[in-house]
């Protein structure tokens, strides 16, 4: 493969940080790069560095000749004043770039909802990102470095986006750099992974489950020869700390030995363990939504006029101990105003939402600001102020020693809040939230800004937490590792179960775009949405001649899709069981096929009871 660009022998510094220390690295034509790396290790940094944008104190950039790359930033800085037509296309006549088919795709991908006489100004940050990638994918640069491109898309602009970026670069014209914490974008796009940490880049063969996979080999390898020299060193120091007389007639060698096993001791990664905290228990009553519906005014774009929008409409869903709910939808749909409603901090405009006595309700917002009233605080005082003690795996501790298992380290910790990373801030976050040992948690966006080694410890600590969960999230690969279910927002009022979770939420919008129920861009849904793509999903299609269910026939079928809702919960339940079973009756042949026979029917009354669910749905509009 033809070499295209490289960084030779490279090292920046900056403050009192060493980001790159003599590195030597090279993209090809056909490579498609995923960077990963924990928060503050450099990863943006070499990026704006191989762009060019960055200079390094030493050492060189190479381009092939002719070369053109391009750099996304985090941050979407676009001029006021300039139309979306402008930022995208420039001063080219429309009939230049509109004949394009690539240029097309882009348009039906990123901005069919946008209006492209709008000043960019008034967008919101979700349409001035992808705003930003319509400008960079509709040229032809050879090489296309990507800085977190996933923020603020919803789950069909990024699955929109990988499947561009895929289809692009399959055939070797060019290559892609792209910085994510989106582990799914990551298996999706990326043939190589660049793991960027302490000045250098560890490069590795595949996606994030092949370089997962990678890592942990290499690390199983690192910790067989790291026994063995941890062995001879104990040998040594034991052998030079026989009485202090003795010392002074040590041989040299044996003295040079063990100060060269010393000296090979690799530094320390940054450590980071989300503590599973005491939780209070839940009762049966946790949180139940009874016929909420929820309405509010807002200014109609094209009119001006003011006009009365209905986010949910007559919605019955009940929470229990231990559910785990992933929610996906577009942009707008009102996932996160469903969260203000289960926290209390929102009151519905007709209908309940019913709490239980003993719950205790705990929600990470998206937003980060929320701290900058203790801006001037230190990270061990915010935690010190909300709890000074706390009991995590049956031992007391203090906040001191909260924050260092949190990845904070003694300096760090004595940072104040002001000076913290996105990244930082976001765990501090999350750290104030499990010091009041909630036993309901309510996340929205929790992977905004944290890497992917933060990511894993807190799918870890999520994996056991004993209390209710719901999470919106964009992230597919978060929401099918911790969540059991997922329910979708569409936009027309209703909160409906996924039954086949991401991917059948992907299929409905796409059978709603077929069938004309929507504008086809990300983030628009109009109010038959859900039932055209329940239509479709069913496997019927619409039928113009079929008469409309009536108000009762709708009723019905959503009581019926509760009810549905609720066995599939209990399949999924005794399926657990029964696995369990199985495995301590491993030895016992009759009895293990008797339980696969009893797994065997669960599983067949599980297809037939989403097939009536389909169909239900449909009915319930």
């Amino acid at each position: 493969m033809a070499h295209l660009l490289g960084a030779d022998s490279v090292s920046l510094t900056l403050g009192t940080r060493t980001l790159l220390d003599e590195l030597s690295i090279g993209v090809d034509d056909g490579m498609r790069v995923g960077v990963v790396g924990p928060n503050g290790a450099g990863k943006s940094t070499l990026l704006r560095v191989l762009a060019g944008l960055q200079p390094a104190d030493s050492g060189r950039v190479t381009r092939a000749g002719g070369v053109r790359v391009a750099l996304l930033d985090q941050r979407d800085e676009l001029p006021a004043g300039a139309t979306v037509r402008e930022i995208v296309h420039g001063d080219a006549d429309e009939h230049t770039w509109a004949r394009d088919p690539r240029v097309r795709s882009v348009h039906a991908g990123l901005l069919a909802d946008l209006d492209l006489t709008d000043d960019v100004a008034n967008l919101s940050g979700g349409q001035r990102r992808r705003v930003a990638l319509a400008a960079l994918l509709v040229r032809d640069h050879e090489v296309l470095a990507l800085d977190e491109p996933t923020n603020h898309l919803d789950v069909e602009g990024v699955a929109w986006l990988a499947e561009h970026l895929v289809a692009r670069y399959a055939r070797g014209t060019g290559a892609l750099v792209v910085v994510t914490h989106d582990r799914w974008f990551l298996d999706a796009v990326c043939t190589r992974t660049w793991e960027v940490n302490e000045g250098s880049v560890e490069q590795y063969d595949g996606g994030y489950a092949a370089y997962v996979l990678a890592r942990a080999e290499r690390q199983r390898s690192a910790s067989v020869t790291e026994e063995k020299r941890q062995n001879l060193l104990r040998k040594e120091l034991a052998w030079l700390r026989r009485g202090a007389p003795a010392r002074t007639s040590k041989p040299k060698f044996r003295l040079d030995a063990a100060a060269e096993l010393i000296a090979d001791e690799p530094p320390p990664r940054d450590r980071l363990e989300l503590t599973r905290m005491a939780t209070s228990r839940l009762g049966k009553d946790v949180l139940d939504l009874e016929d909420v519906t929820l309405r509010f005014d807002a200014p109609d774009d094209a009119t001006g006029a003011t006009t009365t929008r209905t986010l949910l409409d007559d919605v019955t869903w009940r929470l229990g101990p231990g559910d785990r709910y992933g929610v996906v939808g577009v942009n707008g749909a009102g996932k996160t105003t469903l969260l203000k409603l289960l926290s209390g901090r929102l009151e519905p405009t007709s209908g309940r939402v019913k709490r239980g006595k003993t719950v205790q309700v705990a929600e990470l917002t998206q937003d980060v600001e929320d701290l900058d009233e203790l801006r001037e605080m230190r990270v061990v005082e915010v935690v010190e102020r909300e709890k000074r003690t706390v009991v995590a795996g049956g031992k007391e501790l203090t906040a001191a020693q909260l924050v260092e298992r949190l990845g904070f380290t003694k300096d760090r910790a004595r940072t104040p809040v002001r000076d913290l990373s996105g990244g930082e801030r976001r765990r501090l976050q999350l750290l104030r939230l499990l010091v009041g040992e909630p036993n309901v948690l309510l996340l929205d966006e929790p992977t905004n800004d944290l890497d992917t080694d933060t990511l894993a410890a807190l799918e870890d600590l999520l994996d056991g937490w004993p209390g209710t969960l719901i999470v919106v999230s964009h992230d597919r690969y978060l929401l099918e590792r911790v969540c059991d279910r997922q329910v979708a927002l569409l936009g027309d009022g209703q909160v409906r179960d996924l039954p086949g979770g991401v991917e059948q939420y992907l299929e409905l919008r796409r059978a709603a775009m077929a069938g004309g129920g929507g504008s086809g861009a990300p983030g628009a849904v109009s109010a038959d949405t859900g039932a055209a793509a329940g239509a479709e999903q069913a496997g019927g299609g619409p039928d113009a001649g079929a008469p409309a269910p009536s108000a009762a026939d709708q009723r019905a079928a959503r009581k019926e899709t509760q009810r549905i809702e609720r066995r599939l919960a209990k399949i999924t339940e005794l399926e657990g069981k029964l696995h369990e079973k199985m495995a301590a009756q491993a030895t016992d042949h009759q009895a293990v096929l008797a339980l696969d026979a009893e797994l065997r029917a669960l599983a067949t009354e599980r297809e037939e009871l989403e097939e009536a669910w389909l169909e239900a749905a449909e009915t319930a509009g």
